[in-house]
């Protein structure tokens, strides 16, 4: 290690040599300090984190966090994580060193969060504040796997947030004819067929945006799944779906299958590979809110499609296994979970049943 000053400028400049966790010799050297206690104490951040001590602080830690994560998770994955723990976990905690994060650090962060309140003064959801919290137990149980942190503070602090939220907001069957038939669509052919593929085949935002001709089997009446699109850096990537479940081919009726034939007519030129809705989410963003400003229908995500066909089909007696197959969900339980509020009608139903046998 060596810090030495530059007698033209007056800055301090630090360089060193160290052998990190893996056994890699690094050679650093880091000008334009303005003291010589910064150089020493960026000497001493340097060192913890190239040997991998619990003694480095968050933000270090994070670095290498992602360095591992990046070679294991997808693009999108990564930038999804990258952004929440960036906006609402490191400005917390990136001074403090790893193993000095005590229960009641993360109490107070907690607190911090549930308390925030927007413009209109709405706080944070509670799907929003358990989501946040799983990302931080989860930088935590990966520093006692593989850095020897004696123990993961998050577990004593407790949770945060709900894993559904008390509400869920989706279109009834008429509510999606009012939306889908209003004047907004009638000269957006687009907009049309992508929001009668959301609705009837119940497929992620992600799936649309990947679908090309050559996933539509007209014949049979089916759309097969095995790709996901996201706009990631302003660029396009194609990855696998979520989950290998997500991997699957859906039955569409008849009504789907006209629609979307319809829409490749028009499309001149479209190869088999081709996306056949070549936009973003934020296009889907924009159109769903016009079209419910048009329509007078009330306002839902896109994403909560994806419940109002998981709300048709609870509506029209299918199983819970079905559903899962449909959507994509890796368990049964995940639908059960997510959907075991919209059945309690059909346990009448059930009654009734056997009271006429």
């Amino acid at each position: 290690m060596s810090v030495t000053k530059d007698g033209k400028t007056g800055r301090w400049m630090s360089q060193l040599r160290v052998t990190d966790w893996t056994g890699q010799v690094i050679h650093k050297k880091k000008r334009g300090f303005a003291t010589k206690r910064e150089a020493l104490e960026w000497e001493h951040e340097f060192i913890q984190q190239a040997n991998g001590s619990i003694g480095m602080t968050f933000s270090d830690f994070i670095k290498l966090y992602f360095e591992d994560m990046e070679k294991r998770l997808k693009p999108s994955t990564i930038a999804n994580k990258r952004w929440l723990i960036d906006l609402k976990v490191t400005p917390f905690f990136e001074k403090k060193a790893l193993n000095e994060i005590k229960p009641t650090d993360i109490r107070r962060w907690q607190n911090t969060l549930k308390s925030y309140r927007d413009e209109d003064g709405n706080p944070h959801s509670e799907t929003y504040l358990k989501s946040i919290n799983n990302q931080l137990t989860a930088i935590f149980n990966y520093a006692v796997r593989y850095y020897g942190l004696k123990e993961n503070p998050c577990h004593k602090a407790g949770g945060m947030g709900k894993k559904t939220a008390d509400e869920m907001l989706f279109w009834t069957k008429d509510e999606f004819k009012q939306f889908i038939s209003s004047e907004y669509f009638e000269n957006k052919p687009v907009s049309r067929t992508i929001f009668m593929t959301l609705y009837y085949s119940g497929i992620r935002e992600g799936e649309l945006l990947a679908l090309t001709p050559a996933d539509i089997n007209f014949e049979k009446k089916e759309i097969r799944i095995n790709k996901s699109y996201q706009r990631l850096g302003g660029k396009d990537v194609v990855t696998s779906p979520k989950t290998p479940k997500s991997i699957r081919t859906i039955p569409i009726p008849e009504k789907l299958s006209e629609c979307l034939k319809e829409y490749l007519q028009m499309c001149y030129e479209y190869k088999p590979d081709d996306r056949l809705f070549p936009y973003t989410k934020s296009y889907l963003y924009h159109e769903i809110e016009s079209g419910c400003k048009s329509s007078g229908v009330k306002k839902i995500r896109i994403h909560d499609i994806r419940h109002s066909h998981a709300s048709l089909l609870i509506e029209m007696g299918c199983s819970p296994l079905l559903i899962a197959e449909r959507l994509g969900h890796e368990k049964v339980q995940t639908t059960l979970d997510t959907y075991s509020h919209l059945y309690p009608n059909k346990q009448i139903e059930v009654a009734k049943k056997l009271d006429d046998m």
